[in-house]
């Protein structure tokens, strides 16, 4: 049996708790060390989870030998700054997404000597047997050919100095939200045999913050075999995660794509009528988090890997363009 995996944080996030701590208890891995911009934050942070080290910077955390894996839960600004620090530092690294603030800074990680460690990208939606399922049917004709995706992804991020609303730290709705979106419609174009192209894209601005930072964003894009992709991403709601496979002899429904724990359908239209599909309540994360951890202590492969990563980071670039607006600038 394998030792239990190490893992320390960067960033005392909210997202943290679901995405490594309580995967991490439930797989038997081992969170010990988190590190935040204040000794203080970092403290009440491992008071609160019980992780034994707390670190008050970054650095100090990726000299850790008991860190065997870095999660970076830092802003999208930060992510390729310390994704490559952590691969300097000899750590695997399981960074969130977006990868980085655009793809030329995501490039900069694909330069960097790897020496076997593993760059993970965090979609942890992508792990979960629901939408594996769901790329199944949609790849094996069970729907017929496939005529139109459609895939929301909302919120209403009603606090205005949050980290998404500021362009510093590479905000925009396509850069929190559309990178989930365009990933489904990779996804998708890949099992119906080829690739994603954006063709239009539009976003608007919220009234009275940075007009480089979209509220919303929708783009058009065209999937393999004349296909339609309508990928809808929002910071002022309503509150929507789901995904839409229309064929020609039926219909692929996915509620919500992101947390499963309460919802974990798959809606199925053919001639034959509707049946239901339910494949767990287990969190996306858990499921990432144990892909991660096979990635590491058995060498196995996984699909959210750097590559993948440089290539989401492309499309987002594009539908900016797209859009008449800025890519996000680097401040490396």
């Amino acid at each position: 049996m394998s030792e239990p995996l190490r893992i320390g944080i960067l960033g005392a996030a909210r997202i943290a708790e679901r995405a490594v701590v309580a995967p991490a208890k439930a797989l038997g891995a081992e969170v010990v060390a988190i590190a935040a911009r204040s000794p203080e934050k970092a403290q009440a942070y491992a008071a609160q989870f019980g992780i034994a080290q707390a670190y008050g910077s970054y650095a100090e955390l990726l000299s850790d030998p008991a860190v065997e894996v870095v999660y970076n839960a830092l802003p999208n600004s930060e992510h390729v700054r310390w994704n490559l620090a952590a691969l300097r530092a000899g750590k695997h690294v399981l960074s969130e997404k977006p990868f980085g603030s655009n793809a030329a800074e995501a490039r900069l990680v694909a330069a960097e000597p790897k020496d076997g460690l593993v760059v993970f990208e965090g979609f942890h939606h992508r792990y979960h047997p629901v939408y594996k399922r769901l790329l199944e049917l949609t790849g094996n004709g069970t729907i017929g050919q496939v005529t139109a995706l459609k895939v929301q992804m909302k919120f209403d991020c009603t606090d205005l100095s949050d980290i998404r609303w500021l362009w510093p730290l590479a905000g925009g709705s396509l850069m929190d939200l559309g990178c989930y979106t365009i990933h489904v419609a990779r996804d998708v174009a890949q099992v119906l045999g080829g690739s994603v192209r954006p063709v239009r894209a539009s976003a608007t601005a919220h009234a009275g913050l940075d007009p480089r930072v979209d509220a919303t964003a929708t783009v058009i894009a065209e999937l393999p075999g004349g296909a339609t992709a309508t990928l809808e991403s929002s910071l002022e709601g309503p509150q929507e995660m789901s995904i839409l496979v229309t064929g020609t002899e039926g219909t692929l429904f996915q509620p919500n794509f992101i947390d499963l724990t309460s919802d974990d359908r798959l809606i199925i239209e053919t001639g034959v009528g509707q049946r239901v599909e339910r494949l767990g309540t287990v969190s996306t994360y858990t499921h990432q988090l144990g892909a991660v951890i096979a990635a590491i202590r058995d060498g196995a492969g996984f699909p959210t890997d750097l590559d993948n990563a440089i290539a989401n980071m492309d499309v987002i670039d594009e539908c900016y363009r797209l859009a008449g607006l800025p890519v996000r600038e680097s401040t490396l």
